[in-house]
């Protein structure tokens, strides 16, 4: 009988794609994860893994042993997962991915009351902008906007936070106050790049219900937000900003929130109401480990008593522009 470990070890590489990523994962260097899957070949009697320099491929013995062990080898993870929570100790490794700016803003402040609660548990944060593999990189659970779901993820919805367009009182007194929709086209306007596929976050021009794209004046385009924020502050022009982020910046007088008049039909414009919404997400819908249960429970249970993440938190001119 092939020993556990080895059986892990084969499930898990053929998971992350590599050997070295299941030795990631399982703690051990490449060699001895290389170890473990010969031995597990030599007890069985037969290859279940062709190597090539940059690839590795099932044979035909390989996948029918995958399909039959992986599944026994998931419910054994559970199995221990569930026993670990009914003595009330979460244990291990908990790779959080997360946006670098809600990472920054939102989750850093409210992670150490988490680790506090379950003290045996490491937290392992990849806090990038790029689009991550879950697979690959061993996460447990990512936090993504709307905009960069991926098919197929388990996601549980986490918060809706308004966005806020902004400016500088220096910008605002050189250039004048946007009214309408239709004036923020003839203003410098700093535009979102994302960096895991080099889209624009496409801010919520609309026309008779339709969304549209006009064509607007950008003074600077940039992957980070928090520097095209110190941008708009610095009086760089306009920017529509998470009110996690805004929040700061308006409570110190640095950008002022923009109220435009609701649009005529035919008119273009800004929908006010648009959120950027978050969620988690996880690979499997039948196995969440306790681990990533608990700490899912735990932003749905605090994100909501966040004032940075409202727009009504008392932030001066905050209520005049909209309310979550």
């Amino acid at each position: 009988m092939p020993n556990l470990r080895a059986i892990e070890t084969f499930v898990k590489t053929l998971e992350g794609g590599s050997i070295a990523s299941a030795a990631r994962q399982l703690g051990m260097s490449p060699a001895a994860a290389s170890q473990h899957i010969a031995r597990l070949e030599r007890e069985l009697g037969t290859r279940l893994i062709t190597r090539t320099t940059r690839s590795l491929a099932l044979t035909e013995a390989g996948e029918r042993y995958l399909a039959r062990v992986a599944p026994v080898l998931q419910q054994l993870e559970q199995a221990q997962s569930d026993v670990s929570q009914l003595h009330g100790a979460l244990q291990g490794r908990l790779r959080v991915a997360c946006m670098a700016a809600f990472g920054r803003h939102v989750m850093a402040p409210l992670l150490p009351a988490f680790a506090a609660r379950h003290p045996q548990l490491n937290l392992d944060l990849l806090v990038v902008d790029r689009q991550v593999d879950v697979l690959k990189e061993d996460v447990d659970v990512s936090v993504r906007y709307r905009d960069v779901l991926e098919p197929g993820m388990t996601v549980r919805p986490l918060a809706a936070v308004p966005r806020i367009l902004c400016a500088a009182p220096a910008y605002l007194q050189a250039h004048g106050r946007p009214e309408t929709a239709q004036d923020l086209l003839d203003h410098a306007c700093l535009l979102y790049r994302r960096e895991a596929d080099g889209r624009f976050m496409r801010w919520p021009f609309t026309r008779d219900g339709q969304r549209v794209d006009p064509a607007l004046r950008v003074a600077a385009i940039g992957t980070d937000v928090d520097t095209l924020a110190e941008m708009a502050a610095a009086g760089a022009g306009i920017v529509w900003l998470g009110a996690f982020i805004a929040h700061r910046y308006v409570r110190q007088g640095l950008l002022e929130p923009l109220r435009l008049r609701p649009a005529r039909r035919g008119q273009l414009q800004f929908d006010p109401e648009a959120t950027l919404d978050f969620f988690a997400c996880f690979r499997d819908r039948q196995y969440v480990p306790a681990k990533v249960r608990a700490f899912v429970d735990y932003l749905v249970e605090v994100l909501p008593q966040q004032p940075h993440l409202r727009w009504d938190a008392g932030t001066s001119g905050a209520a005049e522009i909209q309310k979550k």
